[in-house]
């Protein structure tokens, strides 16, 4: 699990561990390169010493006793261990689960691992839901540059990396680690939107290259898409969820 190479971790949750497998297929399907895929696991890092924030579970869901905000999947704060699972060492790259790629993700190393100037590198969204809560009646916090840390590129080397602890992970309020706080500007690079399409909201003439469904996705039965080009990619999902998954859990079953 702590892996020095070029490293792909994805945000897992057990109440989405479909999006999880989909998303580590999709990469698979259209990437030339291998790299090693890695699910962060709550339980694991747990265990390794390297998480132990906890929440409570209010009327609202539940709530960080940090911070005493709520947070709506398992990996809200461990994205951030990325850097340590890695070693500080190298690149690595942090994708929320419910993404879904269409295209060849070593485009994001090749593009912006070369930039030793800068910590992190990710899509500078403008979104501010209007949505006080999310599919399954998860609240939905509104925080300063809400969907920079979905979908990351870390220069594992930096030294603004280095300066970012476990102890931070654990301590420092949500609002605080999403927004980069520790981080001026300057270190931030910028990735193309196209790399972090967000459903209900990114621009219908962009051809996204890794959808983010930020709405709630296919994956709810109660999900309705907002936009046709939304509707298109959730069909899109489930043709490939059908294809690569489901019909080879049949036949296993």
């Amino acid at each position: 699990m702590f892996l020095k190479k070029p490293t792909i971790y994805i945000g897992y949750d057990p109440t989405e561990e479909i999006y999880c497998e989909v998303l580590k297929k999709s990469i698979e399907a259209n990437t030339k390169d291998s790299y090693n895929i890695v699910p962060i696991v709550q339980s694991e890092v747990r265990r390794a010493g390297l998480y132990w924030r906890s929440g409570e579970l209010t009327e609202s869901g539940v709530v960080d006793t940090f911070d005493r905000k709520p947070f709506s999947t398992e990996f809200s704060f461990t994205r951030f261990l990325a850097p340590m699972l890695n070693q500080y060492s190298g690149l690595a790259l942090f994708m929320d689960c419910d993404m879904y790629v269409r295209s060849d993700i070593t485009e994001i190393f090749d593009t912006h691992g070369s930039n030793r100037n800068v910590a992190i590198s990710c899509v500078k969204h403008d979104y501010a839901p209007a949505e006080s809560t999310k599919m399954g009646g998860k609240v939905q916090t509104v925080y300063n540059r809400k969907n920079w840390s979905s979908f990351v590129l870390w220069n594992c080397d930096h030294p603004k990396v280095k300066e970012l602890t476990t102890g931070d992970v654990n301590t420092k309020t949500g609002s605080w680690l999403h927004g980069f706080y520790w981080l001026e500007s300057e270190f931030i690079g910028n990735i193309k939107q196209e790399w972090n399409w967000l459903d209900g909201h990114s621009a219908e003439n962009i051809e996204p290259k890794n959808v983010h469904f930020t709405t709630g996705g296919p994956i709810y039965k109660d999900w309705k898409p907002t936009r046709e080009v939304d509707g298109k990619y959730a069909k899109e999902w489930k043709d490939f969820y059908l294809d690569k998954l489901k019909v080879k859990k049949k036949k296993h079953d």
